[in-house]
């Protein structure tokens, strides 16, 4: 383990749209990260991947998913990518808009590298109406051996369901388990009133569940990070909330250098500290030229904070905000 030459960093880590960010470490010994579709200097990037040594300074490395899924190749909303490696074979769960129908569809594609190029499976791993089935994540659960697909949004529930050994189809016979419902609808200080962005992480027995709350984006973006907690990784999960008593009680919420903190992964550093990775609005550049409107043509950057655990659950060491002073930095 080194401390990296730059003992301080400062968010962001990556100043340009990088929203929905996944983090992973790869058998090359690189960080990849992987960002939601954008544009970039008028050129459309489907999955965008970038990677680091520390966690701090990255390159980027332009498209990940250079050919759009069959079903829908005439959309553009490719969203909230998450990969994991398994046997040497690199799993990206996405969220995609069909061609022909209403709704978004959670879908599969697989890469031999970490940066790619990924390849869609040749057919969405399951649709529905509105904006439920987006922000897949996966994950293999050491206690049960059991792969679990989470996922969830568009005013339902946080869900769960467990894969096939494929890993790109459900397991047949198995149901999906809903984990966190929605609540506070009417309550302008509430930030779940829609829940999404799952993420698991299981440490000192205790499963996890980091997921975000409301409007992303837009000139009225209200969102924010909250995190429950399960002794399974199906649930049932408490919530932060529910555990203090506390209707308003967050993990992260904005502050005057960052609007709307959210859609977290988190990454384990040499020390075994996690650090939660997510994007945010910055007041000073807050738009730019994106694909389309409808999410407010918001610029979404990336942004990193050490967590820590204390009393059994998570929080960020710079307290319930993003940091914007210089921070140490990740061991690596």
């Amino acid at each position: 383990m080194i401390q990296p030459p730059h003992l301080h960093y400062t968010n962001p880590i990556w100043n340009d749209d990088f929203p929905d960010p996944t983090i992973i470490r790869a058998e090359d010994g690189f960080y990849y990260a992987y960002g939601t579709q954008t544009k970039r200097e008028g050129v459309i990037i489907n999955l965008q991947i970038a990677r680091s040594t520390d966690l701090v300074h990255w390159e980027y490395l332009g498209e990940g998913l250079p050919e759009k899924p069959v079903w829908a190749s005439r959309t553009q909303k490719i969203w909230a990518p998450h990969v994991s490696e398994h046997a040497g074979r690199y799993y990206l769960y996405y969220s995609a808009k069909p061609n022909a129908k209403r709704g978004l569809c959670l879908a599969v594609a697989i890469a031999e590298a970490p940066a790619g190029p990924f390849t869609d499976i040749g057919q969405p791993l399951q649709c529905g109406p509105g904006f439920r089935n987006i922000d897949p994540m996966a994950f293999d659960d050491p206690a049960t051996g059991k792969k679990l697909l989470y996922w969830g949004s568009g005013f339902g529930p946080l869900m769960v369901r467990e894969l096939a050994d494929d890993r790109i189809s459900f397991l047949p016979g198995s149901k999906t388990r809903k984990l966190i419902y929605p609540a506070g609808a009417g309550d302008p200080k509430r930030y779940d009133q829609l829940v999404e962005g799952s993420w698991v992480v299981l440490r000192d027995e205790w499963y996890y569940l980091f997921y975000s709350g409301n409007n992303c984006c837009g000139d009225d973006a209200h969102y924010g990070v909250l995190v429950a907690r399960s002794r399974s990784a199906m649930g049932p999960f408490e919530t932060l909330a529910e555990a203090t008593d506390d209707p308003y009680r967050m993990l992260l919420e904005g502050n005057e250098h960052w609007r709307a903190p959210g859609h977290n992964c988190v990454i384990k550093d040499a020390e075994g500290h996690d650090w939660l990775a997510y994007h945010a609005i910055d007041p000073r550049q807050p738009t730019f030229d994106a694909i389309d409107a409808e999410q407010g043509y918001s610029r979404r950057v990336l942004l990193l904070d050490r967590l820590e655990y204390v009393d059994g659950w998570p929080r960020l060491v710079t307290g319930g905000t993003p940091s914007w002073k210089a921070q140490p930095a990740p061991v690596v």
